[in-house]
């Protein structure tokens, strides 16, 4: 029997891999890394971190930007493409009471990107003390991990303008998908949502951008009320089909409305994807993106509501957003499982 582990449930670390110069952050820098020593720093107040960086200038270098703060950090040397290893790293599974680490092929989000580093990085993550004697196996199917959300009872939610893209795995039809997900990760069940991405964000709607499970039976979602806003038809669609959706138990969830935060823009004037259903569950924790908007507190107070026993930490993401993603997009949690 397989189960793939709900983010609410016990973890044993986070992972992360800080920018480096040379990368897409290389133009704003210096407030990205101010960003990722706050989510560092708060990761580690509640559990192991492990921080993915390219070689040891760059290690010595993130030890000083955290100060005394990055002690007890476990650095691992490895390059990387991109930093967003929600779509990278290992997915964790628990087949038959073991722990295995899954290693899904990854093509840049569809050969839209430069991605060899990338979709090479778990075999280097197999070298540091933390992944050995885990079972890791090697899938041949391309699933990055913001793309797929887990009850952890064996329901997987994501979207069809992802999974059954022809830029993944164009030679398998949706049953074909489904029984694979079937195979890797227990889903008995998969709640397709038909729901085109956001503005700016070029992971072909991921699911991790819309609608979250915070518990079982709730879900948070990426809403819109302003009749004026791109997004207002497509999100209002996508509420109705997640009133359609039905727990395991047969009863409609509970759905919770994160508004959209006001448009942020490049330089170049095109919109970022910037939302509120990015946010990071950690022991103990929820790290909830903010972007200096006057809806922070609605998203933050409403997220509260769902996780009553958990600490809620308004994390500052505006300038992550400028490579079109935020805080749940650069994370990977690793499930406490024996």
């Amino acid at each position: 029997m397989t189960r793939f582990p709900a983010e609410w449930e016990p973890q044993s670390a986070v992972l992360i891999a800080w920018p480096h110069p040379s990368g897409d952050f290389g133009n704003r820098l210096d407030a990205v890394e101010q960003a990722y020593r706050f989510i560092a720093e708060t990761i580690r107040r509640y559990q192991r971190l492990l921080v993915v960086c390219r070689d040891s200038s760059h290690q010595r270098h993130i030890e000083g930007v955290l100060g005394k703060n990055g002690s007890g950090i476990d650095f691992i040397q490895a390059p990387v493409n991109d930093i967003w290893v929600r779509d990278t790293a290992f997915l964790t599974v628990e087949r038959d009471g073991v722990k295995v680490l899954l290693n899904f092929k990854f093509n840049g989000w569809g050969e839209k990107y430069p991605h060899d580093d990338d979709n090479a990085l778990n075999h280097r993550l197999l070298s540091h003390a933390f992944f050995q004697g885990q079972n890791p196996a090697d899938v041949d199917f391309i699933l990055e991990g913001g793309s797929i959300e887990s009850d952890g009872l064996g329901t997987v939610m994501t979207t069809k303008q992802c999974l059954l893209n022809p830029n993944r795995n164009k030679h398998l039809n949706r049953e074909q998908i489904e029984q694979v997900l079937r195979q890797e990760l227990g889903a008995d069940r998969v709640l397709w949502l038909d729901q085109p991405n956001l503005s700016g964000d070029d992971t072909d709607a991921h699911i991790d951008t819309l609608a979250r499970f915070c518990d079982e039976n709730t879900i948070a979602y990426t809403a819109c009320t302003d009749p004026q806003d791109p997004h207002y038809a497509s999100l209002n669609n996508m509420a109705t089909q997640l009133q359609a959706f039905k727990t395991p138990a047969g009863q409609p969830y509970q759905l919770v409305a994160l508004p959209l935060p006001k448009p942020i823009h490049d330089e170049e004037g095109r919109q970022l994807p910037a939302n509120y259903a990015n946010f990071l569950m950690i022991n103990g924790a929820v790290m909830v993106p903010v972007y200096g908007d006057e809806h922070d507190e609605v998203a933050l107070q409403r997220l509260a509501e769902c996780f009553p026993e958990r600490d809620i930490i308004a994390t500052p993401c505006r300038t992550l957003v400028h490579q079109y993603g935020s805080l749940h997009c650069m994370t990977m949690q690793f499930p406490a499982i024996a």
